[in-house]
């Protein structure tokens, strides 16, 4: 049998629990009885504190009532021992066979390994990047389009119903702006005041002309909205393909400009409608010729404008608009990532959430990404004043920037070394786990050439200390990918797997898959054969969720 964590705590679970009873105390659920991996593999391979947290409720000696739980648990199939230590502190050794069975399960699993169904049953929507269509994509958004990405991916993979979604804000008068600037461009005149400087812009008229050449002849009035609408195209289009490039791919790119729309039917848009269903719950007061939400109902620090005086909708109406919009295509949880200018957007949302009859501690979740820079990074020769995802993919490469961008949590400032993401070194985090994957492969190709199969399969041949310790940390996948769902923090999956490519480099220097000279092989070798495949696919699955390539040969 395989012993995972997920068996082991259920197990656990279930015998702290009958305990509980007889001492008529609360049942506990299974996040009290999380199982973690004792620093010194001396202590077992999985320990527990669970006697500790609850023997003052029941007012139980710790150590007195982690031995009765022990004793219990030493029963379950596929457990060796059970000690305890300290104070109460539960340690447990499992059978060589029952662990060593984990690595037939992965490879059998696949790239379903990891998976999870904590999530089940939530439906997200979950937004990032939205940039506006006016210009390319900068650091910043490379950031927040890594991070993003990698977090789409471990909630769907903890069972997560989700849509990642791209808000084109392609609304107001920044358009006409951006259309102003392509047709001066084209005119070869300065750039207009408010305009959008760069030599993209030079270069998006040339692509204008190309499309319209009758362009110069038009009417000013015509020639601006031609230039604006065939501009936007075109640099919307060359977002989508520089997010392709970077692995990032969205299930829904959602326009502004829908939210503005009139119905022909009612001649009404989204946004007048989201006003009186704002207004049917309460929340919305007519002051100073203006239209208001009450949003000071809901925690924010000023109510907020909806619509001014003059008929003309803020910026705040779109927003309330294009969330109900999420919760009308059936999302129950939203979640918004925004950049590090954003805080003011966080308060602002949730008293929104609250407006529109949802619950702004749990319906959604506002996150705000951190500044990002690279040493040595030089703004756009295009855009003159940013630093572009195209240039910063071109010269580092998308698995070192999306693996170095995932690796950190969101909230922190962050500093990358581009001497150190080009190296083909250990000290390359990327490399160090793109080149453990890598050796498996090689590993496998030699066996295969010294005609070691997977044709057997002994998983109590799995002795060596490197093998435990590479089968515990094989284990905690599942529970990583969930920790890493629950917490909005996919970084924890790029941290893992470097610590799994560092148990897989001790195991490789130790334990040795295909025989020596003219050793025979044997089903020592074969079943180690398994153990290298299994790493090689949790490897995989974790650079995948990040987003990251997992390279066969380097």
């Amino acid at each position: 049998m395989t012993v995972n964590p997920a068996d082991l705590s259920a197990s656990l679970l279930a015998i702290v629990n009958s305990v509980v009873s007889g001492r008529d105390g609360s049942p506990v659920s299974i996040g009290d009885v999380a199982l973690e991996r004792p620093r010194n593999r001396d202590h077992g391979d999985w320990a527990s504190n669970i006697a500790m947290k609850i023997a003052k409720t029941l007012g139980a000696n710790p150590r007195e009532l982690a031995t009765q739980i022990a004793g219990l648990l030493a029963g379950v199939e596929g457990v060796a021992s059970v000690d305890v230590a300290g104070p109460g502190f539960i340690n447990i050794t499992l059978d060589a066979a029952a662990a060593g069975a984990l690595a037939r399960t992965i490879v059998e699993a696949g790239e379903a390994y990891g998976h999870n169904d904590s999530l089940a049953g939530q439906t997200i929507n979950l937004e990032f990047v939205s940039a506006n269509p006016t210009g390319p994509l900068h650091i910043g958004h490379t950031r927040w389009a890594a991070l993003g990405d990698s977090l789409s991916r471990v909630l769907k993979a903890s069972g997560a119903t989700l849509v990642s979604e791209f808000y084109i804000n392609d609304a107001g008068n920044q358009m006409n702006n951006f259309g102003a600037s392509i047709l001066a461009a084209a005119k070869g005149l300065p750039t207009p005041e408010n305009g959008y400087p760069g030599e993209y812009v030079t270069e998006l008229s040339v692509r204008v002309l190309e499309l319209e050449p009758t362009l110069l002849e038009m009417r000013d009035d015509e020639a601006l909205a031609v230039a604006r609408e065939v501009g936007y195209e075109l640099q919307l289009g060359e977002i989508r393909d520089s997010l392709a490039r970077f692995n990032v791919h969205f299930d829904v790119w959602f326009s502004e400009r829908d939210l503005h729309a009139l119905d022909p039917a009612t001649g009404r848009s989204a946004i007048d409608t989201a006003i009186d269903r704002l207004r049917a719950q309460g929340h919305v007061y007519d002051s100073d010729d203006a239209v208001w939400v009450k949003t000071t109902d809901f925690g924010d620090d000023k109510d907020r404008v909806i619509r001014r005086g003059n008929g003309i909708f803020t910026y705040f109406a779109a927003d309330a608009a294009y969330y109900l919009s999420k919760g009308d295509r059936g999302f129950a949880h939203k979640i918004y990532l925004l950049g590090a200018d954003h805080h003011g957007y966080v308060h602002r949302l949730k008293a929104l959430a609250g407006a529109a009859g949802d619950d702004p501690q749990k319906d959604i979740e506002v996150l705000i990404g951190q500044l990002v820079s690279i040493n040595g990074a030089k703004l756009s020769k295009r855009a003159g004043n940013i630093i572009e995802l195209n240039d910063l993919q071109a010269w580092l490469g998308t698995d070192a920037l999306r693996y170095s961008l995932g690796r950190y949590p969101a909230d922190s400032p962050l500093t990358l070394d581009p001497e150190v993401l080009q190296k083909r070194t250990n000290d390359n985090p990327v490399f160090y786990v793109q080149y453990a994957h890598a050796r498996t492969h090689s590993v496998a190709r030699n066996a295969a050439d010294s005609g070691v199969t997977r044709d057997a399969f002994d998983a109590s041949l799995l002795t060596h200390e490197t093998e435990s310790i590479l089968l515990g940390i094989l284990a905690e996948l599942p529970r990583i990918v969930r920790q890493a769902a629950e917490l909005r923090e996919p970084h924890r999956v790029a941290r893992y797997a470097e610590e799994l490519a560092g148990a897989y480099h001790r195991w490789y220097d130790n334990c040795r898959v295909t025989p020596m000279g003219d050793e025979e092989v044997t089903d020592v070798h074969r079943t180690r054969l398994w153990l290298n495949d299994a790493t090689g696919v949790v490897l995989r699955n974790a650079l995948s969720l990040l987003g990251v390539s997992a390279p066969e040969r380097m």
